[in-house]
């Protein structure tokens, strides 16, 4: 069965809600989450579920009613998943307000008690189609990235034998009291001690809260003005992902509790570094890492090099997914700032869009700090298959040879979503409602942004004749 096969299968059992629902219910599970709330003393419960955006949205929920929820799940409005977003018509993208609602069912595996507030706890959920909804009733819903991705890799595994870790690399940008730089004015902030020291009160909560919720934080720096990098342990994609949210909701908490902001934003001025979320990849079989090979001269083996030739021929395709909005592009305009510009590989330097490391991993450059870490995996594993099962040829370190040369890169999001629906095999592979929705959210934001009249262009032109 080949991935887009998988894909399909896995979106036509109907089966699914009710096997979710049964393992919900087994006595076993109902008493496990009854003593967590009990012993944690939680009194409220957020069922959250990821958007195709990578935002959150969620119900609360008085703990109490838990093994209600367990059985009926959370219903919400279709347009949820599509980030609740209206176009420019007025009209909410992924059904309008006469869409259906989905059902998601809690994971109970996944609750967290919130460590700002031990009172709330967070739950996982995956959406599903309705039961009772004739011909697609039961069925997960093509637009939870997060229950896709675990299903797909999943499949992968089963046709490989193979299995994908990563760790992410989440810059971000902090503004407010205490962000001001020390730095000469030809000299870059980084890594001073300094600038980290001004930062202290942020990172100390971020990863004591990091931390209290099960990220083994492991180290951090200071990049830019105001910007910071605060890295976890790496481990299975799924978890990897998912500790992204955590993150996300946790540097929002710290913000709010330090009368800051915090933005992810992926350029938030010219002269600076973008905020990237660089993707460490590697492929386990069993625990046999098989992306290194010990040769000092080249580090990776052929089944490296091909699931690399694989994310970079659909490097372009799936762009659109690693820079999903306008400011995105603007990374990689900006000179001399560690923004990959090509689709190339090469080992142990930064100017690439995937940079092969000494201790066996594959880091994907590509990603900014707002993309969702759901989708970006999904298509990377889709990538990574087509160039396992074709055999591609990456080619020479840092050159465009064998199956990558001569590819480029879209460098704004019009380009993106063009070659987004010109990748054949990944939209062949990927449901097609998934695709279809996101398309319509990125050309509605590609739309507004070709109608905005920017400042830049009030200073170009509005005295500029005669």
């Amino acid at each position: 069965m080949s991935f887009g096969e998988s894909m399909k299968a896995i979106l036509e059992d109907r089966e699914a809600f009710g096997r979710h629902q049964a393992k919900n219910l087994e006595a076993a599970t109902v008493a496990e989450l009854k003593k967590k709330i009990a012993d944690s003393g939680v009194k409220f419960i957020y069922y959250m579920i990821p958007t195709l955006g990578g935002r959150t949205v969620a119900k609360v929920v008085p703990a109490k009613h838990f093994e209600r929820n367990l059985k009926k799940g959370i219903a919400f409005h279709r347009t949820a998943l599509s980030d609740l977003q209206t176009s420019r018509e007025g009209e909410l993208i992924g059904g309008g307000v006469a869409a259906r609602e989905f059902w998601a069912l809690p994971e109970p595996d996944t609750f967290t008690v919130l460590p700002w507030d031990p009172e709330v706890a967070r739950v996982f959920c995956t959406a599903y189609e309705p039961p009772h909804l004739n011909e697609v009733g039961g069925r997960l819903m093509p637009l939870d990235s997060r229950a896709l991705f675990k299903a797909a890799h999943a499949g992968f595994t089963e046709r490989t034998g193979l299995h994908m870790r990563s760790g992410l690399e989440p810059e971000m940008t902090w503004a407010g009291p205490g962000t001001e730089v020390n730095a000469k004015e030809d000299q870059s902030p980084a890594y001073q001690v300094d600038n980290l020291e001004r930062m202290r009160p942020v990172y100390k909560k971020v990863i004591s809260y990091a931390q209290a919720m099960g990220l083994d934080m492991i180290e951090g720096d200071y990049e830019d003005a105001g910007q910071l990098e605060l890295n976890w342990n790496y481990d299975r994609s799924d978890l990897t992902a998912e500790r992204m949210v955590s993150y996300r909701q946790i540097t929002k908490q710290v913000a709010r509790e330090l009368g800051m902001q915090a933005s992810f934003m992926p350029k938030p001025a010219n002269g600076v570094m973008g905020n990237g979320c660089h993707h460490n990849l590697s492929l386990w079989r069993g625990d046999e890492n098989v992306i290194e090979d010990g040769r000092v001269e080249l580090h990776v083996t052929e089944t490296a090099k091909q699931a690399m030739a694989g994310m970079l021929v659909h490097a372009p395709g799936s762009m659109l997914v690693m820079g999903s909005t306008v400011n995105s592009y603007k990374r990689f305009w900006d000179i001399g700032q560690f923004a990959p510009s090509k689709a190339n590989w090469g080992l142990d330097t930064r100017g690439v869009a995937i940079r092969v490391s000494a201790n066996g991993r594959m880091e994907y450059r590509l990603p900014d700090g707002m993309t969702n870490v759901f989708l970006s995996h999904l298509y990377l594993l889709a990538s990574i298959e087509d160039g396992l099962n074709r055999k591609l040829d990456a080619g020479d370190p840092e050159t465009q040879t064998g199956d990558i040369a001569g590819i480029e890169l879209p460098r704004t999001l019009g380009e993106a979503i063009e070659a987004f629906k010109a990748d054949e095999y990944l939209m062949n592979v990927m449901p097609k409602a998934l695709t279809d929705i996101f398309i319509q959210l990125k050309e509605d934001e590609w739309a507004r942004y070709c109608g905005n009249i920017s400042q830049w262009e009030f200073d170009q032109y509005w005295e500029a004749i005669p």
